[in-house]
């Protein structure tokens, strides 16, 4: 037997003998050490001899993870609608590609997130070779402090007309440093020419950090999972349309699958 199946027996084995000495306490008849060595030892050799009601458990355990996950993505397209104002028509969200464009890219992200840094150069070259497209960035730094102060200079950025310039140089250097820190952030926030003064009083505004927030409750609204988060819809989209109307993909997209994704909006 594989080490690896070797220590999920045991480990349930483990978890199995715990719960009955829990009962056990419980209800007033606690086991001494032996017998809590016999009871470990019956079921530690009965996975052994039994490896496949393991497999059968952790079968059944997946499904039960991708049955939730397939509801929550069900539930997250069919309600996306009501949510169309603060997904599609946010004014002070960061946007790039064409302002008035038909067909709207809305994607939540992390600049620490590894599937976020592969997706960047798939959203330039949309941007390059689509002109009918805008892509809305919502930032949701999930991932720690650098994450979040990242989010927070990208804003600053964005209030100084050179959200592009610092977004894409910054997903650049993530694919090749990281983790990221404050001083490489700070660095990139230089590089293409932010004023450090007004991104300093950014750090500290309030007006960012309720930016910030309000990303964090529409994630929460939406149930969304993690990041990359992609919606996509006309650009004209109101709250009153169908949940067709608006396409939701979790995760990574390759370039063929995003525009088949447009490609269906579109029509």
């Amino acid at each position: 037997m594989k080490s690896g199946k070797l220590m999920t027996c045991v480990a349930i084995a483990a978890i199995a003998a715990m719960n009955v000495t829990s009962y056990a306490t419980a209800s007033g008849n606690a086991f001494n050490s032996a017998e809590k060595q016999q009871i470990e030892t019956v079921v530690h050799d009965y996975l052994l001899k039994n490896p496949d009601v393991v497999v059968q458990s952790l079968q059944l355990f997946q499904e039960k993870q991708m049955n939730q996950a397939r509801e929550t993505i069900q539930k997250t397209q069919t309600n996306s609608p009501k949510f169309a104002n603060a997904l599609f028509h946010e004014g002070k969200d960061p946007m790039a590609g064409n302002a008035n464009g038909k067909i709207t890219v809305v994607e939540f992200f992390d600049y620490q997130c590894s599937h976020c840094i592969d997706m960047a150069p798939i959203l330039q070259d949309l941007i390059k070779n689509n002109p009918n497209v805008k892509i809305v960035f919502k930032e949701f730094p999930i991932r720690g402090p650098i994450s979040d102060y990242a989010a927070k200079v990208a804003l600053a950025a964005n209030e100084q007309g050179k959200y592009a310039a610092f977004h894409d140089a910054l997903m650049l250097l993530a694919a090749k440093q990281q983790p990221l820190t404050q001083d490489a952030v700070l660095g990139v926030a230089k590089n293409v020419g932010l004023d450090m003064d007004k991104v300093k009083a950014a750090l500290a505004s309030d007006a960012i950090k309720q930016q910030l927030k309000a990303n964090y409750k529409l994630a929460q609204d939406l149930q969304l999972m993690g990041t990359p988060a992609f919606f996509v819809a006309k650009s004209d989209v109101t709250p009153n349309a169908p949940s067709s109307a608006i396409i939701f993909v979790p995760g990574q997209l390759t370039k063929d699958q995003l525009e088949q994704v447009i490609n269906k909006v579109s029509q």
